[in-house]
């Protein structure tokens, strides 16, 4: 009996936030992606990640400093991701924010280890510069309840960044949602002069926890720093066709592996990261006949699909439609974890 095709499949990697309680755990069980891990954490002098993945209980301090909770999304992007790809045909690979550093290994452009040193030494970095000179991120809402664009969210959004003196910039593009950063006074500028919202349970605007001004400027001693101490990582082109920040495609057959590299440790770290296009590229070019969203969490999942929405794919205009659409025997978004 012949075995049925498996689904053509589009794969987004989660970034930071999306280890949370619920994804302790995520790296139970024997693979030789986590010792591989677990050596490499010697390496850099730190704690065990199968230790903290294992721990009774969650400790926000711990588990969420840049140093651990990078490297746990990571791995167990990584495991969800080898599964994805033998139940899938994966097409296309991208990933938000942290995410393209997963992305990159997940398609072959960087192998597990050197997309764990990639990992690593940029959280180690990020957490210095944080450190050092302050800043953060600020999520705001676009959308209603309905997960339908509202212009007046849009236009606060650009009066405040005006208003900013030049402290805060647009950092990522996200689906409904936009990511703010800037410097301590652009952050507290930020959170005084927009508008407060809900959507859902939540009230905006939200500054994110242990999160420094990642896709700024104000990055770009981090990026040089990254440059130098990561000269040693072995570039490739991928074996799955990559999406990245900007929107750009990097195939086996086209990639120039300087650039994507320049790209990683440039302008992936100091320009806005538009995921929104990324997935956008996705719909439009690859047609997916799914969206796989590996773990941790399932924070991707909602973002997915008020871009969906924006795009109208398959006649969807609102949440419900989506809603519906995933209650069908054609679901669209697949997410690993919960």
């Amino acid at each position: 009996m012949t075995e049925p095709l498996r689904p053509r499949a589009a794969l987004f990697c989660p970034g930071r936030g999306s280890y949370t309680e619920k994804s302790l755990g995520s790296l139970a069980g024997e693979a030789r992606e986590i010792d591989a891990a677990e050596s490499l954490r010697r390496e850099y002098g730190l704690a065990s990640l199968r230790e903290l993945d294992g721990a009774a209980r969650f400790d926000p301090a711990l588990h969420l400093d840049p140093v651990h909770v990078s490297a746990l999304i990571y791995v167990a992007t990584w495991l969800d991701a080898a599964r994805a790809a033998r139940e899938h045909r994966l097409v296309l690979v991208g990933g938000n924010s942290m995410g393209w550093y997963s992305a990159l290994a997940v398609a072959g452009a960087l192998s597990f280890e050197d997309g764990f040193r990639l990992v690593q030494t940029m959280a180690l970095l990020q957490k210095e510069q944080q450190a050092a000179h302050g800043g953060g991120q600020v999520l705001y809402p676009l959308v209603d309840d309905e997960w339908r664009a509202r212009a007046e969210l849009a236009n606060s959004v650009e009066a405040a960044l005006a208003s900013s003196a030049g402290e805060a910039f647009r950092s990522i593009e996200l689906g409904g949602f936009v990511v703010l950063a800037g410097t301590e006074d652009g952050v507290r500028r930020l959170l005084a002069s927009l508008p407060k919202t809900k959507l859902g349970s939540n009230l905006y605007p939200l500054r994110l926890m242990q999160h420094g001004a990642y896709h700024t400027p104000l990055l770009e001693s981090v990026a040089r720093r990254a440059r130098e101490q990561l000269k040693g990582l072995r570039f490739c082109a991928p074996r799955t066709t990559l999406v990245d920040g900007r929107g750009r495609l990097h195939s086996a057959w086209s990639t120039d592996v300087d650039a994507l590299r320049e790209y990683t440790l440039g302008a992936q770290v100091t320009t806005p990261y538009d995921l929104t296009a990324s997935i956008r590229v996705a719909l439009r070019e690859y047609a997916p006949e799914r969206i796989v969203l590996p773990g941790p969490g399932n924070t991707l999942g909602s973002i997915t699909a008020q871009v969906l929405i924006r795009e109208e794919w398959r006649g969807l205009r609102s949440k419900a439609d989506f809603e519906a659409l995933q209650s069908s025997a054609r679901p669209l978004v697949s997410s690993m974890r919960r």
